[in-house]
């Protein structure tokens, strides 16, 4: 449905800039466009700034976590529902089955621990005829505003895989180097340009590599892989580790120490990671991954100063009715929230 909407909106566009349409120039509808850009970021400035303040008073927080949603999903190969996902992972957060403490104990109604900074408004952008390299720099300056705001680290919702690009960039341009990256994921996401896409959800690890944002990047979880998967793991040096060795590989997994001589670690969570019998909403369902421990041992036992994060991938079009899938991927935000706020 996103990417009908999308359609929609660009086509209203070139229809106006139309030989039928002479009235409206290609300035004008640049000028719109740019207005439209400077609102999506103001809203995402001022609530930061709000959030910021509000943290900084309240004192003693190195670190804070700070949920930025980007419901972009017309960069999926295959279906578009994680546009939906945001607002879905934050209902689930706040259920009321459940308590607001992490399993570390740490409590996520303290605004030290998390806060919110809404939505990029990623529809209303491309629906006045933006393109996705001018869409991606907005989303970059987005995580860049929220990182503005000290102690605030970005902790972001998708939405499909390929907005780590554009954050993971935004990471190692506001802290000037390159970071490490923990990559939960059924799939490398590494194609050099998927069905000719260069933003292609798949191919969102080759421009993070390609850029130098990234010093390590290891992948976990992978059980989806061809051969230009390998071999893109090997041109830019990847540590991938797939299921068929994960019993072998699990004590080393579960006791990563990541970030010495970076800017830091950044954490993306795909939720297809996980085996789909515990998160059956995803839009590649590929069976025999993790388990919801196995994901949550990872993180716990992780040493690392942890500086940004993603959860992307939930399609809430294809959970179940109770909203399996919607509860684990608020839990994998609620570990992430524990392991960033310090």
């Amino acid at each position: 449905m996103s990417k009908i909407i999308g359609k929609r909106g660009i086509n209203y566009i070139h229809r106006l800039n139309s030989a039928s349409f002479t009235s409206v120039s290609a300035s004008s509808i640049e000028k719109g466009q740019n207005r439209v850009i400077d609102a999506s970021l103001t809203l995402i400035r001022e609530r930061a700034k709000l959030k910021g303040e509000l943290v900084r008073l309240l004192g003693g927080a190195k670190a804070s976590t700070s949920l930025l949603g980007v419901p972009l999903g017309h960069n999926s190969s295959f279906l578009q529902g994680p546009a939906f996902a945001p607002p879905r992972i934050r209902e689930a957060i706040w259920c009321g089955s459940t308590n607001s403490a992490t399993e570390e104990g740490k409590e996520l109604k303290d605004p030290r621990v998390l806060t919110d900074v809404g939505d990029v408004p990623v529809q209303e952008i491309r629906d006045c005829g933006v393109d996705d390299d001018r869409l991606m720099n907005v989303i970059s300056e987005s995580v860049k505003l929220v990182m503005d705001e000290e102690p605030l680290r970005p902790l972001v919702l998708g939405g499909d895989h390929s907005i780590s690009y554009p954050v993971v960039r935004a990471v190692s341009e506001k802290l000037g180097g390159p970071v490490d990256i923990l990559h939960l994921d059924a799939h490398p996401d590494i194609y050099d340009c998927f069905e000719g896409n260069k933003y292609s959800h798949a191919s969102s690890f080759a421009r993070i590599m390609e850029g130098g944002y990234a010093r390590r990047l290891l992948q976990v979880g992978i059980r989806s892989i061809n051969q230009e998967g390998r071999e893109q793991g090997k041109r830019f040096g990847v540590e991938q580790y797939e299921m068929r060795t994960f019993s072998k590989d699990r004590p080393m997994l579960e006791n990563l120490k990541l970030g010495e001589g970076v800017k830091g670690v950044y954490i993306s969570i795909d939720v297809d990671c996980l085996d789909p019998a515990f998160a059956p909403g995803v839009s590649h369902i590929e069976p025999g991954g993790l388990s919801f421990r196995d994901v949550l041992n990872i993180l716990h036992n992780l040493q690392a100063d942890v500086v940004g994060a993603d959860v992307v991938e939930f399609n809430p079009q294809r959970d179940t009715v109770d909203g399996m899938t919607a509860m684990v991927a608020a839990k994998l935000v609620r570990e992430l929230a524990a392991k960033i706020s310090k």
